[in-house]
């Protein structure tokens, strides 16, 4: 008999109603749950099997459908992607509901030159968007490593006006093609690994010194909302999955609340490696919904790191876990799998979570393959071919034995 398995279901039948079959019987190790033939002649030879699901024939829309009564399901994206359809682009626009520019909104790219704004590039990358249907995350207005140096000078009233006035131009620019931003990025502290001299809950870092606070954090929420009332403004950070780290997060929240400062999310970057728990960045959800601030919660920058490197890595390159070059190991592609069946299965249980976005689409166009040095990593949910990873078919087919060996 034909052994007919839900992952070929869901590659040769359209949509969400592929989704809806993958329950209907069969699993991806193809065990056949016919009774056997009523007579002793044996029956004639299966057909071949179909191939194997290539990009170019994976159904289209088949992962946002998967989850769109739950949450939009997004990707990064670059302008330079888009104008040349690369791969990338071309699997963005058959499988994913969103995205975020990767750094064509950033304030070094928009104005690099105090009073010079230069949207070419963004303009080329969200009108791509909104033509094809999709959400675009405005990511971000204010962030340390993408700051120039002008928006820091002068008095603390003067560099309240320049970032109150770039705010309020870009939002106003893109009013009714973005509606959800990453107003601050990266604000909480950082300082962890001190104990109880850590200092937190605010990242003492360039626009801190500056203003000699965090008010630049409630200056810009407050620009953001004047430029546009109806967009979603966020705070966008990493290691939220951290509860120190979180407390700090949360102790900021409650600060910008308890001032009247406009904030509707958080935004949980979850750039995860393989030892990872899905069930550390649930936590990270449930305590900000344990808050009952009535905020939004999304997942922004999710990627799962091949490699667990030192501290020294990160800092000076030094000690860094070994390429581990173009093949990745079938153990570490089960564990990426199963980190992210678990984790988009967690999201989808909790009403407040409305975006997951993958940092990137196929693995060779990830930020790992270059930091902190340059080596084959495997984050994402397609190989560097465009093929389909056993993370993506774990996401939608819930039938889907993922192969470990």
């Amino acid at each position: 008999m034909l052994k007919f398995t839900a992952r070929d279901r869901l590659r040769l039948l359209g949509g969400g109603a592929a989704f809806l079959m993958a329950g209907c019987g069969g699993s991806s190790g193809g065990d056949d749950r016919s009774a056997p033939p009523p007579t002793t002649v044996s029956p004639p030879p299966p057909p071949p099997p179909p191939p194997v699901s290539s990009a170019n024939e994976l159904t289209p829309g088949l992962l946002k459908d998967s989850f769109q009564s739950d949450f939009k399901v997004g990707c990064a994206l670059s302008s330079y992607q888009v104008e040349n359809m690369d791969l990338d682009a071309r699997l963005a626009q058959s499988q994913f509901s969103s995205i975020t520019p990767s750094f064509q909104l950033k304030a070094d790219i928009i104005a690099p030159t105090e009073g010079v704004f230069d949207f070419t590039e963004a303009d080329r990358l969200v009108d791509w968007a909104v033509a094809n249907g999709m959400e675009v995350r405005g990511h971000t207005l204010v962030w340390h490593e993408s700051t120039p140096a002008y928006f820091l000078e002068g008095t603390r009233d003067e560099i309240r006006a320049r970032l109150e006035n770039y705010v309020r131009t870009v939002v106003e620019h893109f009013r009714g093609r973005i509606f959800v931003w990453d107003v601050v990025n990266e604000v909480v502290s950082v300082d962890l690994f001190r104990g109880d001299a850590g200092i937190g809950p605010d990242r003492r870092g360039i626009w801190y010194e500056a203003v000699g606070n965090a008010d630049y954090i409630d200056w810009a929420f407050h620009a953001a909302r004047e430029a546009d009332p109806n967009a979603q403004l966020f705070i966008n950070d990493f290691q939220t999955e951290d509860p120190r780290k979180r407390a700090w997060l949360i102790e900021i929240l409650q600060r910008l609340q308890s001032r009247g400062v406009p904030i509707d999310g958080v935004g949980h970057q979850a750039h995860l490696y393989l030892e990872a728990q899905a069930a550390d960045v649930l936590a990270a959800i449930d305590d900000i919904d344990n808050q009952f601030m009535g905020l939004i919660n999304h997942v922004t920058e999710l990627d799962i790191d091949f490699y667990n490197d030192p501290g020294t890595c990160w800092d000076t390159q030094t000690n860094c876990d070994p390429d581990l070059g173009p093949a990745p190991p079938v153990d570490g592609l089960a564990k990426h799998a199963e980190i992210f069946r678990e984790l988009m299965t967690g999201l989808r249980a909790r009403s407040s979570v409305t975006s997951v976005t993958n940092w990137g689409v196929t693995d060779n166009e990830s930020w790992l393959n270059r930091s902190p040095i340059a080596r084959y990593n495997y984050p994402l949910l397609f190989d560097r071919e465009g093929e389909p990873k056993p993370a993506f078919w774990a996401m939608v087919d819930p039938e889907y034995v993922i192969p470990i060996e």
